[in-house]
């Protein structure tokens, strides 16, 4: 499991770590890398957590490289087979990762895992916004990212396609599926709700227009996904309330046939 940190309260710190250690699956190890200020790390509180439990590893990054750079200094410290990205500030279900390894035992060739997922507010004492999600679908993925969390994919994979790109910060989770998700065997998706999404006030959930250029990078990832698939296709922001949602308009090359199929048995009238 890796988690990038920064400046992360320390009770909502408390709550995701406390999610982790209480999964009811332990074949785990959870990488932290701390990209807070000098003095604003929170090495007091995970220490807390390095000294009871070997899992945890803990590595204060010394500057903050953005969200990618961060999460790609805690994959690197990572030994798993598979990786799981995770909030600083979100929760986990206790079945989370045995849910995982569940599929992973039937289904030894899946490269890719999600999960459905809801929403937790502020004090954590309430869920709603439930994102009960379809099966994986391309075509969905281009429209926004509906997989979010929880997201867990093959570590040789991560290797392959290099992890997570500055380039598209706002977006980088959107870009690292597509290239996952291009290079997977198959993606399983598991119809439970095993990970509770924190929303802040200033949280793109809330005010889509505190973060614009997270879009932006959306439409960016897309682009970059048909152009390393070959299609010749172009992408249009969508605007509020749509924010985050993409229309993608396909080239028609040439004249293709299109057949049109009227069953009419016993229906002659």
């Amino acid at each position: 499991i890796v988690i990038p940190l920064y400046k992360t309260p320390e009770r909502y710190l408390k709550e995701m770590l406390d999610s982790i250690l209480g999964q009811t699956y332990g074949n785990w190890e959870l990488c932290l890398v701390d990209g807070s200020p000098e003095g604003e790390d929170v090495s007091r509180i995970v220490k807390k957590y390095t000294g009871k439990d070997s899992r945890v590893k803990y590595k204060i990054l010394g500057y903050n490289g953005g969200i990618s750079v961060n999460t790609n200094a805690a994959i690197e410290m990572a030994e798993g087979e598979f990786i799981v990205l995770a909030d600083h500030d979100d929760a986990m279900t206790p079945d989370a990762l045995y849910e995982c390894a569940k599929v992973l035992n039937e289904h030894p060739y899946c490269d890719v895992i999600y999960s459905d997922e809801d929403k937790m507010d502020m004090d954590g004492g309430a869920l709603f916004d439930p994102h009960f999600k379809p099966d994986f679908s391309i075509d969905l993925l281009c429209s926004h990212n509906y997989i979010t969390h929880f997201f867990v994919v093959n570590m040789d994979i991560v290797r392959k396609v290099g992890g997570m790109r500055s380039e598209y910060d706002g977006s980088q989770d959107h870009d690292f599926i597509f290239r996952c998700v291009e290079q997977a065997n198959s993606v399983y998706h598991v119809p439970k709700i095993l990970y509770h999404w924190r929303m802040h006030p200033l949280s793109t959930a809330m005010d889509p227009e505190s973060k614009m250029y997270c879009y932006t990078s959306g439409k960016k990832a897309i682009e970059s996904h048909f152009k390393r698939v070959g299609i010749d296709a172009t992408v249009e922001m969508l605007p509020r309330p749509l924010y985050g949602m993409y229309h993608c308009k396909y080239t028609v090359k040439d004249h293709p046939l299109v057949s049109i199929l009227i069953p009419n048995y016993n229906h002659k009238d």
